[in-house]
């Protein structure tokens, strides 16, 4: 096997907890990781990966789907109830039914490992924590009152209707996170009254005008072509 030369630079060391059951890979991907500046663990049973996550939380978490004990779906589904760690979920299945499951459960990214590319995966690493960590920004400049049920920017209240106000909510908790059109219809109406996944689109083009006069003009609710929406400030 030939050898790559690896050419990330490395970032602030951070801990990343891979659930594979395929040892050879799971070595690979330590390598990888490793020279790319950060620190990681291994489990292959997925009755681990809960008790894991709960004693020492990481901060991503690379999830294969296959696993001897439980599958990376009730991982991943039992996992978002208590946190919001950054899942990246690892599969042999190609499928787009398989890709919009993932994130509809909750999954940050997913990538199919047929071609495996360590190098790809490090690099999505490297992209999803470069985002979480331009969270700790975004207080300053978007606030949501939960009790108020409104939003401002910089001190400015946004003129939000209820339902770009519960979007809006929804898609900021977790900035860089992609929510499918399914999941942002769930958001839109507390009355459970029959909508179609247009009105997301008709809420999200309303919602993307009211906030790009405070972000200089730029979208901050970006499309994932076949997917859904995600929140994301891009610096320029």
């Amino acid at each position: 096997m030939p050898t790559d030369t690896f050419n990330f630079s490395a970032p602030v060391t951070a801990d990343i907890l891979i659930v594979e059951d395929e040892p050879k890979m799971a070595e690979l991907l330590k390598t990888y990781l490793t020279a790319a500046g950060y620190a990681s663990r291994w489990i292959s049973d997925g009755r681990e990966a809960l008790p894991q996550v709960r004693s020492q939380m990481p901060d991503l978490i690379l999830l294969d789907i296959m696993l001897p004990g439980c599958d990376g779906w009730q991982i991943c589904r039992e996992l978002r109830e208590f946190s919001d760690v950054p899942i990246l979920m690892l599969s042999a299945r190609i499928g787009e039914e398989d890709r919009l499951q993932g994130l509809e459960l909750g999954a940050d990214d997913y990538i199919c490992k047929t071609p495996f590319s360590p190098r790809e995966i490090v690099a999505r690493v490297k992209a999803m924590l470069r985002r979480q960590r331009s969270v700790s920004a975004l207080p300053s400049a978007l606030s949501i009152d939960a009790d108020l049920h409104c939003a401002s920017v910089d001190g400015v209240t946004l003129n939000l209707t209820p339902q770009e106000y519960r979007l809006l909510k929804a898609l900021a908790a977790t900035p860089g996170r992609v929510f499918s059109r399914d999941q942002l219809l769930d958001k839109l109406h507390d009355d459970y009254r029959p909508v179609t996944d247009r009105a997301v689109d008709s809420h999200i083009k309303n919602l993307r005008r009211k906030l790009e006069p405070f972000f200089d003009g730029r979208n901050v609710i970006h499309a994932i072509y076949g997917v859904g929406y995600k929140f994301e400030i891009i610096e320029p």
